[in-house]
């Protein structure tokens, strides 16, 4: 990796601390869920952090992004705290949504985050209306629409996209390529190049690697630039790896991928050793002060799951709270 211009040293450790933060949120998420405290399945964000920090770090807090059911690294790169979405997770009255949420539909709107999406590309409805508001306002805000491969095979997709182009809306598709569609590749069930899916709409398309947060970074901030100067839609694939299962019931994963796979992504890919190294080389920060801030981080993340674990449940008055009805 070639250094960045305009990045100083508290740029480079504000993104590692993000992607530590994330990873961190992952790994108590997934233990509330072994020692059953915790309501409900998770989808781990583990391995994808360069994703969601490296493009949210070129975004404002007016800036708007959806998400998906693997939606925590999106909400905490967006700039969430661990205490309400831990409160979230465990149906606590404090969380981002009172704790009629959790896991699949956290939403942090102070932040800018529209939402999570339990259906399969469900949010790009909601992403292409937050850039089409936008521009009908005269505002210079932009809209991210994180999904997965598997949201490929959505027609709805596929209509926003059209819709996007025709009125050049200021909003950035964000594809995570993590290979797999749950438990099948995407090579058995995405035909042709997922690179080429938007650009029968005249849309620009751009393919990064994912498990590098400045490049991805870097092509963020271009786009978003562009994107406020009228010059949407774009088209990201960020080509990247689960480190976990689909979700975290998926402990046995040896049917549908190797164990030597995940280990070699581990090991040469893993987004967090990546630009630790490089910080280490470019002599930015050395292994000590990156240590410093993963025990920071850790030690936030075991007092925010204590405080979550003891607040008070939402009282039984609100069960119709928050409901819409036509």
């Amino acid at each position: 990796m070639s250094k960045p211009k305009g990045k100083n040293t508290e740029a480079y450790l504000r993104m590692y601390r993000q992607m530590v933060r994330i990873r961190t949120f992952e790994d108590n998420a997934n233990q509330l869920y072994l020692s059953a405290k915790m309501p409900g399945l998770t989808h781990m964000y583990s391995g994808e952090e360069a994703v969601a920090v490296g493009i949210c770090e070129a975004l404002e807090k007016t800036d708007h992004i959806t998400s998906t059911h693997r939606g925590h690294g999106h909400c905490i790169a967006k700039g969430a705290e661990f205490k309400e979405m831990f409160c979230e997770l465990l149906g606590k009255e404090e969380g981002y949504c009172r704790g009629k949420g959790g896991s699949m539909h956290i939403a942090d709107q102070k932040n800018g985050n529209l939402g999570a999406n339990a259906i399969v590309g469900g949010s790009a409805g909601i992403a292409t209306g937050a850039a089409l508001s936008a521009k009908q306002l005269g505002k210079k805000d932009v809209a991210v629409c994180f999904f997965g491969d598997g949201a490929l095979g959505q027609g709805l997709l596929y209509e926003v996209m059209n819709m996007a182009a025709l009125w050049k809306l200021p909003v950035i598709y964000a594809c995570e390529n993590n290979l797999y569609g749950e438990y099948t590749r995407v090579t058995e069930m995405a035909a042709g190049e997922l690179l080429t899916r938007a650009k029968p709409f005249g849309i620009e398309c751009f393919e990064v690697d994912g498990q590098n947060v400045l490049e991805v970074n870097a092509l963020a901030e271009r786009l978003v630039a562009r994107a406020r100067n009228g010059e949407g839609p774009f088209f990201v694939v960020l080509n990247t790896y689960r480190f976990n299962g689909h979700h975290v019931g998926d402990i046995d994963r040896t049917y549908y991928r190797s164990k030597q796979e995940e280990q070699e992504w581990k090991e040469k890919r893993d987004p967090i050793t990546v630009l630790g190294n490089w910080l280490a080389k470019e002599k930015v920060a050395n292994d000590k002060e990156l240590a410093a801030i993963r025990d920071e981080v850790k030690a936030d993340a075991e007092a925010a799951v204590r405080y979550a674990l003891d607040a008070p449940y939402p009282p039984a008055s609100e069960v119709d709270m928050h409901v819409y009805a036509a």
